[in-house]
């Protein structure tokens, strides 16, 4: 988009929608973003036309069918535009769920910024509670617990459905001064057993760290962490057993991250992201879309036990916060890591980490019931257990809430 004069300062999350109309197609997927231009509405059509034609669009193709890109204009500011080649707002706005979903992510549940933008786009609702109220007419967010919509995170060749269940992060550390399993795993045969050993014990992803992130820890170089991690990443990448797994690569450094994807990783794991939404936002303007977003609030960083037990008990507080400047950011994935940590042994009295393994299960227990999606863990046998029984159950009380 910035190619073409658009910077986009905000985006929805993604979505996978059935197709309406003509049914005999692939499934879709919806988005939307909110963005500043120079050019004027008809001139932007333009623009957004040339930019679906470039994509592979055909310009006369069947109306409703397959298409690689489909660009619409909501809004444009205040304007009202009536023409034969431009309606905006765009007439359909209030009666596709498809729509409505992600433009309310643009949102925020708080005017913050006394966005009059914002404020114009409300009152154009026929419902006094302007776009929320409309969106929650269509069904809300109940319409994601059914079949024809739902959140999606491309990763990898698949979209993944972080809501459906707890995923499972399993920690392999190829450091020598890891606080809880410094020098186990720094051979490749190490490393791969251990990998072996967490697939079958039900993990979903494989987070691998060569530089230690533990208080008062050696920086390595960039290079000596790059010749600790390829080797055992492109080997884990290439088991078969890792088919349906994913990899995360745990690094702060950005071309230790960029060696990483280059041989397959699938997440970055960086610790270093400092306050949340301010660091979340950057990223989002720097072009890394609010679908493509994981929330970690850092367990452990800098702080101490109220700070910790804080996070656990308030993540719908986090949620909601994040909700008062993007809607779309508060549905981020959150990943919890309070695995082994010393705020867990200095409450339960086990100053070895090695130790702390029940108390790891009960403190994800308590973070997966307040909305976790994702937990990291050393011992992954028990952690998939405790994922196990919180997910059934949240569904036996979504069920008796239905």
């Amino acid at each position: 988009m910035k190619d073409y004069g658009i910077s986009v300062i905000r985006h929805s999350c993604l979505y996978e929608t059935e197709p309406a109309h003509v049914t005999d197609q692939p499934k879709f997927l919806n988005a939307a973003i909110r963005g500043v231009t120079k050019h004027e509405p008809h001139e932007l059509l333009n623009v957004l036309k040339k930019i679906e034609k470039e994509m592979g669009r055909e310009e006369n193709g069947l109306r409703y069918g397959p298409r690689p890109l489909d660009l619409d204009i909501l809004f444009y500011g205040k304007h009202r535009i009536t023409s034969d080649k431009l309606i905006i707002p765009h007439e359909r706005i209030w009666e596709r769920p498809f729509v409505l979903a992600p433009l309310v992510d643009l949102l925020g549940t708080e005017d913050i910024d006394n966005d009059h933008i914002v404020e114009y786009w409300h009152s154009l609702s026929i419902h006094p509670g302007g776009i929320f109220q409309a969106w929650e007419r269509l069904g809300g967010e109940s319409l994601l617990a059914k079949d024809g919509i739902q959140r999606v995170i491309p990763i990898g060749d698949h979209l993944w459905d972080f809501s459906k269940k707890t995923y499972v992060m399993g920690i392999l550390n190829l450091t020598p001064d890891s606080f809880s399993d410094g020098g186990k795993f720094q051979s490749i045969d190490s490393a791969v057993s251990q990998v072996r050993l967490m697939i079958s014990e039900g993990v979903d992803i494989i987070d691998i760290g060569a530089q230690s992130t533990r208080p008062m820890a050696s920086r390595i170089s960039t290079q000596e962490e790059i010749d600790r991690l390829i080797p055992v990443l492109k080997f884990v990448r290439g088991m078969a057993e890792m088919k349906g797994k994913l990899i995360s690569v745990d690094t702060f450094n950005s071309e230790v991250a960029l060696e990483a994807i280059r041989n397959g990783a699938d997440i970055l794991n960086d610790v270093s992201g400092g306050k949340l939404y301010e660091r979340v936002k950057e990223a989002e303007l720097s072009g890394i879309p609010a679908w493509r977003i994981m929330i970690d609030p850092g367990i452990g960083f800098s702080k101490g036990i109220d700070h910790n037990l804080d996070i656990i008990m308030e993540l719908p507080k986090i949620r909601g916060e994040m909700g008062k400047k993007s809607i779309g950011l508060s549905h981020a994935p959150i990943l919890i890591g309070p695995s082994r940590k010393r705020f867990l042994g200095d409450i339960c009295g086990r100053p070895e980490a090695s130790e702390r393994d029940s108390a790891t299960v009960a403190c994800v227990t308590a973070g997966i019931l307040k909305g976790a999606n994702i937990i990291r863990v050393h011992n992954v046998r028990d952690n998939v257990d405790a994922a196990r029984l919180c997910d059934a159950m949240m569904k036996k009380r979504l069920k008796k809430d239905a």
